[in-house]
């Protein structure tokens, strides 16, 4: 997938524009059929919500061959807090097969600024090679399938973040940031209260083994070992919502969780000065595209 030579005539690579978006969704249909169309927009919609960094685009880039969408990769730049550095969720990367020598384009455009850190946390197998060709490194190798409630529950308590919820106090101003921001999303954003200390974390409910398991994910946390010391009371809680099953990504088993860890399942990769740890998918895909 490079970019042989100049691009031909009347075919340009170009951001996204609101007035493009039945064209993208066209493309992203044709790319993606097992998606159904309201996937796309649901996530078009929720991009557009979200605020604009700096001058970057807000839903992506377009291969546009005279006024035809025949391409387009979406990307999510954000920041998890103010004055941190930018990030960028790549994204959805359809290129019509006519088509697919220029395919490259669009990454190389996408990935223009070296001071951003590029994530790419979907990758399909195709594009696994693509990505590490381009010195993408993996921050996890796979993901750690565990039953909370199976961990000891202590002395902890967990809280439902609200805006008045008193104990976002004890966070700092980026965790307070992440959790507010992620229960407007939709996410489960709490604060688990364990010999005096507050920890944050988010969650989303997903289903896994082709829909038939309910789960949450782990959307944020600070480290593995805060999950492990706040399993079990995060557990009472995701019960009453019907979640037996925890997901976090890793690179290894996680100590103090019970479950069992899949070594290759979901790898996830980024390329840049400032990589997340596994467990710290904070305003990606997974959050923002809604499903």
């Amino acid at each position: 997938m490079s970019v042989i030579g100049a691009l031909p005539e009347g075919f340009i690579c170009r951001p996204i524009e609101e007035r493009d978006f039945e064209s993208v969704m066209d493309c992203l249909e044709r790319g993606f059929p097992g998606r159904p169309r309201r996937h796309w927009q649901e996530a078009l919609a929720r991009m557009g919500c979200r605020p604009a960094v700096e001058d970057l685009p807000r839903y992506g880039y377009a291969l546009d061959n005279a006024g035809q969408i025949v391409g387009v990769m979406l990307t999510l730049f954000f920041r998890r807090a103010e004055g941190e550095a930018v990030r960028c969720n790549l994204s959805s990367w359809a290129v019509d097969e006519s088509f697919r020598a220029y395919a490259g384009k669009l990454i190389m455009t996408a990935m223009r600024r070296r001071d951003i850190t590029y994530l790419s946390i979907t990758p399909a197998p195709v594009t696994l090679k693509v990505t590490e060709a381009l010195r993408f490194r993996r921050f996890a190798d796979g993901q750690h399938a565990f039953v909370p409630l199976l961990s000891p529950a202590g002395n902890g308590r967990t809280i439902v973040v609200r805006p008045d919820t008193p104990e976002l106090a004890d966070l700092t101003a980026g965790e307070r940031h992440i959790l507010l921001e992620h229960a407007a999303l939709g996410c489960d954003a709490l604060i688990c209260i364990r010999n005096g200390r507050a920890h944050p974390f988010v969650f989303k409910a997903r289903r896994v083994l082709r829909g038939l398991v309910p789960c949450s994910q782990v959307i944020y946390c600070r480290s593995h070992a805060d999950l492990s010391h706040c399993a079990g009371a995060l557990g009472r809680h995701l019960l009453r919502k019907g979640q037996i099953l925890g997901l976090v990504d890793a690179c290894g088993s996680v100590p103090g969780l019970v479950g069992r860890y899949f070594a290759g399942v979901g790898p996830k990769y980024a390329k840049g000065p400032n990589p997340p740890w596994p467990g710290d998918l904070a305003f990606t895909e997974f959050v923002v595209f809604g499903s």
